[in-house]
Protein backbone atom coordinates (compact mmCIF):
# COMPACT_ATOMS: atom_id res chain seq x y z
CA UNK A 1 0.00 0.00 0.00
CA UNK A 2 1.27 3.63 -1.14
CA UNK A 3 1.64 5.67 2.13
CA UNK A 4 -0.45 8.75 0.39
CA UNK A 5 -2.93 9.25 -1.98
CA UNK A 6 -4.66 11.84 -4.55
CA UNK A 7 -7.92 13.20 -3.86
CA UNK A 8 -9.98 16.36 -3.04
CA UNK A 9 -9.76 18.34 0.21
CA UNK A 10 -13.29 20.97 0.58
CA UNK A 11 -11.26 23.61 2.73
CA UNK A 12 -14.40 26.34 3.31
CA UNK A 13 -17.86 26.19 2.22
CA UNK A 14 -18.07 28.27 -0.36
CA UNK A 15 -17.51 28.45 -4.74
CA UNK A 16 -15.52 25.71 -6.61
CA UNK A 17 -12.21 27.36 -5.86
CA UNK A 18 -12.64 25.25 -2.10
CA UNK A 19 -12.10 22.34 -4.15
CA UNK A 20 -8.70 21.20 -3.79
CA UNK A 21 -6.85 18.35 -5.40
CA UNK A 22 -4.17 16.96 -3.68
CA UNK A 23 -1.34 14.59 -4.54
CA UNK A 24 -0.15 14.34 -1.06
CA UNK A 25 -2.87 13.11 0.91
CA UNK A 26 -1.79 10.28 3.47
CA UNK A 27 -3.83 6.87 3.41
CA UNK A 28 -6.16 6.65 5.99
CA UNK A 29 -5.55 3.39 8.42
CA UNK A 30 -8.62 1.37 9.23
CA UNK A 31 -9.36 1.05 12.68
CA UNK A 32 -10.99 -1.24 14.67
CA UNK A 33 -14.56 -2.70 12.88
CA UNK A 34 -13.30 -0.95 9.42
CA UNK A 35 -12.19 -1.67 6.16
CA UNK A 36 -10.22 0.26 3.58
CA UNK A 37 -11.71 0.64 0.14
CA UNK A 38 -9.68 1.49 -3.20
CA UNK A 39 -12.24 3.87 -4.59
CA UNK A 40 -13.30 2.73 -8.27
CA UNK A 41 -15.77 5.61 -9.10
CA UNK A 42 -17.49 8.23 -7.26
CA UNK A 43 -20.95 9.84 -8.25
CA UNK A 44 -21.81 13.19 -8.02
CA UNK A 45 -24.87 14.36 -6.14
CA UNK A 46 -26.66 17.66 -4.89
CA UNK A 47 -25.38 17.04 -1.47
CA UNK A 48 -22.03 17.12 -2.09
CA UNK A 49 -22.42 20.44 -3.91
CA UNK A 50 -25.37 21.62 -0.90
CA UNK A 51 -22.81 21.18 1.44
CA UNK A 52 -19.58 22.98 -0.34
CA UNK A 53 -22.17 25.71 -0.68
CA UNK A 54 -23.34 25.24 2.41
CA UNK A 55 -26.83 25.54 1.19
CA UNK A 56 -27.91 23.53 4.42
CA UNK A 57 -27.72 26.87 6.65
CA UNK A 58 -30.28 27.82 8.51
CA UNK A 59 -30.18 31.47 6.98
CA UNK A 60 -30.17 29.73 3.20
CA UNK A 61 -33.68 30.36 2.23
CA UNK A 62 -33.43 30.19 -1.69
CA UNK A 63 -33.18 27.79 -4.49
CA UNK A 64 -29.17 25.52 -4.40
CA UNK A 65 -28.33 28.28 -7.73
CA UNK A 66 -29.00 30.90 -5.52
CA UNK A 67 -26.99 30.76 -2.29
CA UNK A 68 -24.98 33.80 -1.52
CA UNK A 69 -24.89 34.18 2.29
CA UNK A 70 -21.03 33.29 3.81
CA UNK A 71 -22.16 30.28 6.14
CA UNK A 72 -19.87 28.57 9.06
CA UNK A 73 -22.91 26.09 10.14
CA UNK A 74 -23.59 24.93 6.42
CA UNK A 75 -23.43 20.93 6.61
CA UNK A 76 -26.79 19.15 6.98
CA UNK A 77 -25.50 18.07 11.18
CA UNK A 78 -24.27 21.33 11.52
CA UNK A 79 -20.71 22.70 11.39
CA UNK A 80 -18.35 20.63 9.40
CA UNK A 81 -14.83 20.00 9.94
CA UNK A 82 -12.47 21.04 7.20
CA UNK A 83 -10.85 20.04 5.55
CA UNK A 84 -13.26 17.22 4.37
CA UNK A 85 -12.80 15.09 1.46
CA UNK A 86 -16.54 14.48 0.19
CA UNK A 87 -18.24 11.43 -1.69
CA UNK A 88 -21.25 10.18 -0.87
CA UNK A 89 -21.17 7.42 -3.65
CA UNK A 90 -18.84 4.98 -3.37
CA UNK A 91 -18.17 1.69 -5.86
CA UNK A 92 -14.60 -0.05 -4.14
CA UNK A 93 -12.65 -2.66 -3.47
CA UNK A 94 -11.84 -3.98 -0.29
CA UNK A 95 -8.15 -3.60 0.31
CA UNK A 96 -7.21 -4.23 4.29
CA UNK A 97 -9.40 -5.10 6.67
CA UNK A 98 -9.53 -3.56 10.27
CA UNK A 99 -9.25 -5.78 13.58
CA UNK A 100 -12.39 -7.62 13.73
CA UNK A 101 -13.29 -8.21 10.46
CA UNK A 102 -14.19 -11.40 9.17
CA UNK A 103 -17.67 -10.57 6.88
CA UNK A 104 -14.86 -9.29 4.13
CA UNK A 105 -12.31 -10.32 2.25
CA UNK A 106 -9.34 -8.54 -0.17
CA UNK A 107 -10.82 -7.89 -3.32
CA UNK A 108 -14.45 -7.67 -2.44
CA UNK A 109 -16.30 -5.27 -4.78
CA UNK A 110 -18.00 -3.25 -2.36
CA UNK A 111 -20.84 -0.52 -1.76
CA UNK A 112 -22.52 1.54 1.05
CA UNK A 113 -25.07 4.27 1.45
CA UNK A 114 -24.39 7.49 1.96
CA UNK A 115 -26.51 8.13 5.27
CA UNK A 116 -25.44 5.45 7.53
CA UNK A 117 -27.99 4.45 10.02
CA UNK A 118 -26.04 4.64 13.74
CA UNK A 119 -29.40 4.86 15.93
CA UNK A 120 -29.16 5.62 19.05
CA UNK A 121 -32.26 5.42 22.23
CA UNK A 122 -32.69 8.99 21.90
CA UNK A 123 -32.48 9.00 18.34
CA UNK A 124 -33.59 6.46 16.76
CA UNK A 125 -33.21 8.00 13.30
CA UNK A 126 -29.50 8.80 14.16
CA UNK A 127 -27.04 8.30 10.67
CA UNK A 128 -23.49 9.60 9.82
CA UNK A 129 -22.89 10.35 6.55
CA UNK A 130 -20.33 9.38 4.39
CA UNK A 131 -18.06 12.65 2.62
CA UNK A 132 -19.83 14.72 5.57
CA UNK A 133 -19.50 13.36 8.74
CA UNK A 134 -16.13 11.59 7.63
CA UNK A 135 -14.10 11.45 5.04
CA UNK A 136 -15.46 10.19 1.51
CA UNK A 137 -15.30 9.11 -1.74
CA UNK A 138 -13.15 11.86 -3.80
CA UNK A 139 -9.94 10.06 -3.14
CA UNK A 140 -8.32 7.06 -4.43
CA UNK A 141 -9.06 5.32 -0.83
CA UNK A 142 -11.35 5.41 1.98
CA UNK A 143 -12.60 3.76 5.54
CA UNK A 144 -15.90 2.28 5.71
CA UNK A 145 -17.11 0.70 9.01
CA UNK A 146 -17.64 -2.48 7.88
CA UNK A 147 -20.92 -2.48 9.03
CA UNK A 148 -22.03 0.39 6.29
CA UNK A 149 -20.49 -2.02 3.65
CA UNK A 150 -22.58 -4.10 0.95
CA UNK A 151 -21.30 -6.66 -1.25
CA UNK A 152 -22.22 -6.15 -5.22
CA UNK A 153 -19.37 -8.57 -6.42
CA UNK A 154 -21.98 -10.56 -8.19
CA UNK A 155 -23.38 -7.59 -9.93
CA UNK A 156 -23.52 -7.66 -13.80
CA UNK A 157 -22.99 -3.84 -13.38
CA UNK A 158 -20.08 -1.94 -13.91
CA UNK A 159 -18.18 -0.86 -11.38
CA UNK A 160 -18.93 3.33 -12.70
CA UNK A 161 -23.00 2.43 -12.89
CA UNK A 162 -23.03 1.12 -9.08
CA UNK A 163 -20.70 4.08 -8.47
CA UNK A 164 -23.81 6.02 -9.50
CA UNK A 165 -26.36 4.11 -7.59
CA UNK A 166 -25.75 4.58 -3.80
CA UNK A 167 -27.32 8.30 -3.07
CA UNK A 168 -29.31 8.46 -5.92
CA UNK A 169 -31.34 4.92 -5.97
CA UNK A 170 -30.95 4.72 -1.82
CA UNK A 171 -32.70 7.75 -1.44
CA UNK A 172 -35.02 6.89 -4.32
CA UNK A 173 -35.79 3.32 -2.24
CA UNK A 174 -36.29 5.23 1.26
CA UNK A 175 -38.71 7.82 -0.22
CA UNK A 176 -40.86 5.32 -1.94
CA UNK A 177 -40.28 2.58 1.18
CA UNK A 178 -41.56 5.82 3.48
CA UNK A 179 -44.47 6.81 1.06
CA UNK A 180 -45.32 2.89 0.86
CA UNK A 181 -45.93 3.21 -2.59
CA UNK A 182 -47.61 0.19 -3.50
CA UNK A 183 -48.56 -1.88 -7.09
CA UNK A 184 -51.57 -0.44 -8.96
CA UNK A 185 -51.05 2.98 -7.48
CA UNK A 186 -50.27 6.18 -8.87
CA UNK A 187 -47.16 8.69 -8.69
CA UNK A 188 -46.03 11.63 -9.28
CA UNK A 189 -42.62 12.46 -8.98
CA UNK A 190 -41.19 15.57 -9.67
CA UNK A 191 -37.41 16.74 -10.64
CA UNK A 192 -37.65 12.90 -12.67
CA UNK A 193 -34.72 13.28 -15.14
CA UNK A 194 -32.13 13.68 -11.85
CA UNK A 195 -30.33 11.30 -10.28
CA UNK A 196 -32.63 10.56 -7.50
CA UNK A 197 -35.34 11.18 -10.14
CA UNK A 198 -34.74 8.71 -12.86
CA UNK A 199 -34.23 6.10 -9.69
CA UNK A 200 -37.54 7.05 -8.10
CA UNK A 201 -38.82 6.31 -12.03
CA UNK A 202 -37.18 3.06 -12.26
CA UNK A 203 -37.89 1.53 -9.39
CA UNK A 204 -41.92 3.06 -8.98
CA UNK A 205 -42.36 1.20 -11.86
CA UNK A 206 -40.98 -1.87 -10.80
CA UNK A 207 -43.32 -2.11 -8.12
CA UNK A 208 -46.24 -2.01 -10.54
CA UNK A 209 -47.28 1.74 -10.12
CA UNK A 210 -48.35 3.90 -12.69
CA UNK A 211 -46.10 7.19 -12.90
CA UNK A 212 -46.38 10.58 -13.78
CA UNK A 213 -43.35 12.42 -14.32
CA UNK A 214 -42.12 15.89 -14.03
CA UNK A 215 -39.19 16.99 -16.47
CA UNK A 216 -38.15 19.07 -19.74
CA UNK A 217 -39.48 17.97 -23.06
CA UNK A 218 -35.64 17.15 -23.99
CA UNK A 219 -35.33 15.03 -21.78
CA UNK A 220 -38.78 13.25 -21.69
CA UNK A 221 -38.19 10.23 -24.16
CA UNK A 222 -35.01 8.94 -21.25
CA UNK A 223 -37.46 9.58 -18.22
CA UNK A 224 -40.10 6.90 -20.04
CA UNK A 225 -37.44 4.82 -20.76
CA UNK A 226 -36.68 4.45 -17.16
CA UNK A 227 -40.60 3.55 -16.80
CA UNK A 228 -42.94 6.37 -16.86
CA UNK A 229 -46.35 5.85 -18.18
CA UNK A 230 -47.24 9.68 -18.62
CA UNK A 231 -44.64 12.78 -18.83
CA UNK A 232 -45.41 16.54 -17.71
CA UNK A 233 -43.91 19.22 -17.77
CA UNK A 234 -41.42 21.40 -14.76
CA UNK A 235 -44.56 22.88 -12.31
CA UNK A 236 -47.26 20.75 -14.36
CA UNK A 237 -49.84 18.07 -12.75
CA UNK A 238 -52.50 15.73 -13.70
CA UNK A 239 -55.00 17.81 -11.60
CA UNK A 240 -56.82 18.37 -8.51
CA UNK A 241 -56.86 14.85 -6.45
CA UNK A 242 -55.59 12.69 -9.16
CA UNK A 243 -52.41 10.78 -7.38
CA UNK A 244 -52.05 8.53 -4.57
CA UNK A 245 -48.21 9.59 -3.90
CA UNK A 246 -46.08 12.43 -4.26
CA UNK A 247 -42.20 12.02 -4.43
CA UNK A 248 -41.07 15.19 -4.58
CA UNK A 249 -37.56 16.66 -4.77
CA UNK A 250 -37.97 19.94 -5.95
CA UNK A 251 -40.03 22.08 -3.33
CA UNK A 252 -39.86 25.37 -4.51
CA UNK A 253 -43.12 28.15 -5.86
CA UNK A 254 -45.01 24.79 -7.15
CA UNK A 255 -45.34 22.70 -4.03
CA UNK A 256 -48.67 23.59 -3.21
CA UNK A 257 -49.89 22.39 -6.67
CA UNK A 258 -48.07 18.98 -5.64
CA UNK A 259 -50.26 18.84 -2.45
CA UNK A 260 -53.31 19.40 -4.45
CA UNK A 261 -52.77 16.95 -6.78
CA UNK A 262 -53.17 13.92 -4.18
CA UNK A 263 -56.45 12.49 -3.29
CA UNK A 264 -57.87 12.29 -0.13
CA UNK A 265 -55.87 9.96 1.87
CA UNK A 266 -52.74 10.77 -0.29
CA UNK A 267 -49.13 10.92 0.57
CA UNK A 268 -46.52 13.22 -0.02
CA UNK A 269 -42.37 12.06 0.74
CA UNK A 270 -39.63 14.70 0.03
CA UNK A 271 -36.05 14.64 0.34
CA UNK A 272 -35.27 17.94 -1.87
CA UNK A 273 -35.98 20.95 -2.61
CA UNK A 274 -33.33 21.88 -5.23
CA UNK A 275 -35.97 25.08 -6.07
CA UNK A 276 -35.83 26.28 -2.71
CA UNK A 277 -36.72 25.07 1.02
CA UNK A 278 -39.60 27.44 1.68
CA UNK A 279 -43.17 26.45 0.72
CA UNK A 280 -46.86 27.31 1.05
CA UNK A 281 -49.94 25.74 0.36
CA UNK A 282 -53.62 25.64 2.50
CA UNK A 283 -53.02 23.96 5.66
CA UNK A 284 -57.18 22.87 5.41
CA UNK A 285 -56.01 20.69 2.11
CA UNK A 286 -53.84 18.88 4.05
CA UNK A 287 -55.82 18.04 7.05
CA UNK A 288 -59.71 18.14 5.08
CA UNK A 289 -58.34 15.32 2.95
CA UNK A 290 -56.30 13.92 5.37
CA UNK A 291 -52.60 14.10 3.82
CA UNK A 292 -49.56 12.65 5.04
CA UNK A 293 -46.56 14.17 5.04
CA UNK A 294 -42.84 12.32 5.29
CA UNK A 295 -39.56 13.84 5.33
CA UNK A 296 -36.76 11.07 4.42
CA UNK A 297 -33.18 11.10 4.95
CA UNK A 298 -32.78 8.23 7.12
CA UNK A 299 -31.60 4.61 5.10
CA UNK A 300 -32.33 1.53 7.86
CA UNK A 301 -30.12 -1.52 7.20
CA UNK A 302 -33.44 -3.38 5.37
CA UNK A 303 -34.37 -0.49 2.78
CA UNK A 304 -30.61 -0.58 1.40
CA UNK A 305 -30.47 -4.16 1.97
CA UNK A 306 -33.45 -4.32 -0.69
CA UNK A 307 -31.38 -2.02 -3.52
CA UNK A 308 -28.63 -4.24 -3.00
CA UNK A 309 -30.61 -7.21 -3.42
CA UNK A 310 -32.09 -5.45 -7.52
CA UNK A 311 -28.35 -4.16 -7.94
CA UNK A 312 -27.14 -7.72 -7.64
CA UNK A 313 -29.79 -9.21 -9.78
CA UNK A 314 -29.21 -6.55 -12.39
CA UNK A 315 -32.92 -5.88 -11.96
CA UNK A 316 -32.07 -1.85 -12.15
CA UNK A 317 -29.32 0.29 -14.16
CA UNK A 318 -28.54 3.88 -13.94
CA UNK A 319 -28.62 6.22 -16.73
CA UNK A 320 -24.34 7.56 -16.82
CA UNK A 321 -24.19 10.15 -18.78
CA UNK A 322 -20.74 11.26 -18.61
CA UNK A 323 -17.67 10.34 -16.24
CA UNK A 324 -14.78 12.96 -15.20
CA UNK A 325 -11.15 12.29 -13.81
CA UNK A 326 -11.38 13.09 -10.21
CA UNK A 327 -9.20 16.24 -10.87
CA UNK A 328 -11.94 17.50 -12.77
CA UNK A 329 -14.31 17.87 -9.84
CA UNK A 330 -15.01 21.12 -10.62
CA UNK A 331 -16.05 21.02 -14.39
CA UNK A 332 -18.34 17.90 -13.08
CA UNK A 333 -20.22 19.77 -10.76
CA UNK A 334 -20.42 22.96 -12.76
CA UNK A 335 -21.80 20.30 -15.21
CA UNK A 336 -23.74 18.92 -13.05
CA UNK A 337 -25.52 22.19 -11.51
CA UNK A 338 -26.50 23.53 -15.01
CA UNK A 339 -28.54 20.24 -15.10
CA UNK A 340 -28.07 19.92 -19.21
CA UNK A 341 -27.53 16.26 -18.69
CA UNK A 342 -29.89 13.60 -17.80
CA UNK A 343 -28.93 11.09 -14.85
CA UNK A 344 -25.69 10.82 -13.41
CA UNK A 345 -22.37 12.00 -13.85
CA UNK A 346 -19.04 9.90 -12.46
CA UNK A 347 -15.80 10.47 -10.96
CA UNK A 348 -12.95 8.18 -11.43
CA UNK A 349 -10.15 8.50 -9.04
CA UNK A 350 -7.62 6.84 -10.30
CA UNK A 351 -8.30 7.91 -14.05
CA UNK A 352 -6.77 11.87 -12.95
CA UNK A 353 -4.06 13.39 -14.72
CA UNK A 354 -0.61 11.99 -13.52
CA UNK A 355 -2.38 8.62 -11.64
CA UNK A 356 -1.11 5.60 -12.81
CA UNK A 357 -4.24 2.76 -12.97
CA UNK A 358 -2.19 0.12 -11.69
CA UNK A 359 -1.01 2.29 -8.95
Amino acid sequence: MPSTMSGVYLIDHGGPEMLEWRGDIPVPVPGVDEVLVKVLAAGVNNTDINTRIGWYAKEVTGATDAVDEDVEVGGWSGALQFPLIQGGDLCGEVVVLGDGISQFEIGQRVTCPINQPVPTQDNPFGFQALGSEYNGAFAQFCCVPADQLYDVSASPLSDIEIGAMPCAFGTAMGLLERAGLKKGETVLITGASGGVGMAAVQLASLRGAHVFAQTSAAKAEMVRQAGADEILGRGETPGSQTVQVVIDLVGGPAWGGLIDALRPGGRYATSGAIAGPIVETDLRTIYLNDLTIFGSTYQSPQVFGKLVDLINQGAIRPLVSKTYPLDQIAEAQEEFAAKRLPGKLVLLPWAAKGVKATD
